[in-house]
């Protein structure tokens, strides 16, 4: 029999699993999606029970592939020995004393919790938190959305027994054991980061017992087994050691070989959102809380700057503006402008921001638009605005951690335009992996460490494909100068929203 491991994702899009083997050759994969909840302008919802209905259909057809690829190709049956966890972060599901949910899950984006973050830096001061937990309170964590549930929804609180995170509700359901890891836990908002675990002192402020929350593993530890009556529902083994794994970020960056043990190579994500990854050996936050800092996967730490609106810029310019252009059309416009592209500077907050100023309410804009600008100007303005925005929290990062190189992953990091905008930008090496698999597939790597299939996430590393394409920055004092006056615009456009 071959072996293999399973990693399940759970994004806020859908439930992504694959099955890779100990060569780290991914063997088959599904992905299940289910729908997004408004009730509210800036509330974002989900239903824990598709989560957990894509999620079982997912593990059932990668089961089903396996079994006829194994039949197809004459060959012994494939044998899964482990399944690892990811998902998205932040999320409050909240379950009473019969381990049923409460209420939909509230999710990372969602706006609601304001006045929930400013009770909580009134009874624990703000630079306190900082030092604590790596972050100020944040709208999107989930501590907020504890005290907002309080306030707001009293008879939903008193039924609360126990709050999960989303992938670790999953592990819930797929094991009937509750419990985290560093990672994940580290974006609730009240986890200690030098003892990783939950911290009391905040929670007693806050008059919150530390019994809702899960107990704490390692990101490779067993959160416990796979029950019966679920393996047979997907074709898995009864008993499957299921692994807490790690939050998407953390996963995804485990995928690319991205650890502590090598200080120089961060991530940088092009999807709807930006992500900038950066490991760090020791819990130094920025103390201002520009950026987040949080649990690694592999034991250490890691810093995070995150632009809402990355991707999701150019798709919004493309649905309103420019429906029948493809994205590498409009990759070719832009590549069509100059440098700076003559002037025009765009403000990505379109859905607020959060590095380097953790603002729900920013939004975005257009400036020093005239008659003479061209669409390849407005389109390029976008994909430099996005690399703006990165770069200013880049340099928050670079006051505590080096990074030299940086993996480019996600759709935009398909466009050699793109990616040489954010090289120049960012003046930081930028490699392309030959792929990447994401979170699911740093998930899979976590559960083989946990499994003893490799003693340790180093030697699990030597399994992931060798770097290819490399981009390097070049200087350039349009993008220096188009910087300078890009600081100044979300102070400058405060007054006018």
């Amino acid at each position: 029999m071959t072996d293999v491991v399973i990693g399940l994702d759970l994004g806020t899009g859908g439930a992504r699993t694959i099955a890779i083997d100990l060569q780290g050759t991914v063997i088959a994969q599904q992905t299940k999606g289910y729908p997004l909840l408004t009730p509210q302008p800036g509330w974002t919802e989900q239903d824990p029970s598709d989560w957990a209905a894509a999620s079982l259909s997912a593990l059932r057809d990668v089961t089903q592939q396996l079994a006829e690829l194994a039949a197809g190709q004459r060959r012994s049956p494939y044998s899964a020995i482990a399944l690892g966890l990811s998902g998205q972060m932040h999320g409050m599901v909240a379950l009473n004393a019969d381990g049923n949910v409460i209420r939909p899950a509230i999710l990372w984006n969602d706006q609601r919790t304001g006045q929930a973050v400013a009770e909580i830096e009134a009874a624990v001061p703000r630079q306190e938190l900082i030092q604590r937990t790596g972050n100020p309170a944040i709208t999107g964590f989930q501590l907020p959305k504890l005290v907002w549930l309080r306030r707001e929804e009293p008879q939903a609180f008193a039924q609360l027994q126990q709050m999960l995170l989303p992938k670790d509700y999953i592990g819930y359901v797929l094991t009937g054991e509750a419990a985290t890891e560093p990672s994940d836990a580290s974006g609730v908002g009240c986890l200690n980061l030098a003892s990783r675990e939950w911290d009391t002192d905040i929670l007693n402020a806050l008059q919150l017992s530390p019994t809702m929350f899960p107990r704490v593993i390692a990101s490779t530890a067993i959160a416990g087994r796979l029950q019966p009556e679920i393996a047979a529902r997907v074709g898995l083994p009864a008993g499957l050691p299921v692994i807490a794994g790690g939050g998407d970020n953390a996963a995804a960056a485990i995928g690319l070989g991205i650890s502590t043990r090598n200080l120089n190579r961060g991530s940088l994500s092009i999807g709807t959102s930006g992500v900038i990854f950066v490991p760090c050996d020791r819990p130094r936050p920025d103390p201002d809380g520009r950026v987040h800092l949080f649990c690694h996967a592999d034991g250490g730490y890691h810093l995070l700057g995150v632009t809402l609106a990355a991707g999701g810029s150019l798709r919004w310019y493309r649905e309103t503006f420019a429906p029948a252009i493809a994205y590498s059309d409009l990759m070719e416009l832009a590549h069509r402008s100059v440098p700076g592209a003559h002037g025009v500077l765009f403000l990505p907050h379109l859905s607020g921001e959060r590095s380097p100023h953790l603002d729900p309410d920013a939004r975005g804009a257009w400036v020093n638009l005239s008659l003479a600008h061209t669409q390849a100007d407005v389109v390029r303005s976008v994909l430099e605005g996005v690399a703006f925005s990165l770069s200013a929290a880049l340099n928050v990062i670079r006051e505590i951690a080096p990074v030299q190189q940086l993996l480019a992953t996600g759709g935009g990091a398909r466009s050699q335009t793109w990616l040489q905008i954010l090289a120049d930008v960012l003046q930081t090496e930028l490699i392309a992996p030959p792929a990447s698999e994401g979170a699911a597939y740093g998930a899979a790597i976590l559960a083989m460490v946990g499994v003893g299939a490799y003693a340790d996430l180093d030697a699990a590393f030597k399994i992931l494909p060798p770097m290819s394409q490399v981009v390097q920055p070049q200087a350039n004092p349009a993008y220096e100068a188009a910087f300078k006056r890009y600081e100044v615009l979300y102070e400058a456009l405060k007054a006018v929203r």
